[in-house]
């Protein structure tokens, strides 16, 4: 995720002066960043104060850290389910309806 290049307490007084009656054009114009930003802002942070954002940053940093790790789990598991079913497959190999597991060739040794 790309990081913003403003701090949370940027975001929040670029917040409080439109709330204050500046104009969203001329105060995007002023801080360098597109409409769309703001309103994205807007959308996400309005209301806020700093340590509601700051908790909600963290919130956000631990769901992403909790979804990588579900996923690296659930890749074990389906590896372990694609092993155990190869292994079944081998097992089920039927000799005269008797189970059996694949035998290894038997090497002779000379001289014998």
């Amino acid at each position: 995720m790309k990081k913003s290049c403003y701090s949370d307490s940027q975001i929040l007084s670029i917040l409080k002066q439109t709330e204050a009656g500046a104009p969203v054009p001329e105060l995007c114009r002023e801080h360098g960043m597109s409409s769309a930003t703001f309103y994205k802002w807007r959308a996400k942070y309005g209301g806020m104060d700093a340590s509601l954002m700051r908790h909600m940053k963290e919130l956000e940093e631990e769901n992403r850290r909790l979804k990588k790790m579900y996923a690296e789990e659930r890749l074990k598991a389906e590896i372990l389910q694609e092993a155990m079913a190869k292994k079944s497959e081998a097992i089920r190999t039927t000799r005269d309806g008797r189970h059996c597991r694949p035998s290894i060739p038997h090497q002779h040794s000379p001289g014998l």
